[in-house]
């Protein structure tokens, strides 16, 4: 699959099986798990079926103002979480049909997927607290974390 680069926007051709490893850019060098990742239902279901790590998705939308105010919060927890989980966030305003196949009735929604399942989900902009502690949860279950 290929992603933009969260840091310099460069496209990047990735394995999801080796996110585990930490992948960087091959443009700028950094780590492409440091930051949100942006991503349509496409690259979502590749994640989902393909992804070695977790994943948290933060189904958004740019007129949302609890989305806008909760962005910070979830670049926050990549950067601090990035590499044992992987952080992405998809628009449902420009890939309506993501939020539709995975049912997403209100915004912002976080959604956990490990190993082709769904884990669960919270709806509304969690302070940073809620979110560590979600975080913690999907990494206590996780053997290998």
């Amino acid at each position: 699959m290929e992603i933009r680069c969260p840091h310099c926007a460069q496209r990047n051709r990735i394995d999801p099986e080796r996110l585990a490893a930490n992948v960087v850019c091959g443009k700028c060098r950094e780590s492409l798990l440091t930051a949100p990742l942006d991503i349509d239902g496409h690259d979502l279901e590749e994640l989902i079926e393909n992804s070695a790590l977790p994943l948290l998705v933060d189904f958004w939308a740019p007129w949302c103002a609890p989305c806008r105010g909760f962005a910070p919060t979830f670049k926050a927890a990549a950067a601090k979480f990035g590499g044992r989980l992987v952080f992405a966030k998809l628009d449902t305003e420009a890939h309506p049909a993501a939020g539709q196949a995975f049912n997403i009735r209100s915004i912002p929604t976080l959604a956990v997927f490990h190993r082709g399942q769904e884990l669960g989900r919270v709806s509304g902009a969690l302070p940073m607290p809620a979110l560590e502690k979600l975080i913690q949860d999907v990494l206590a279950q996780r053997p290998d974390a």
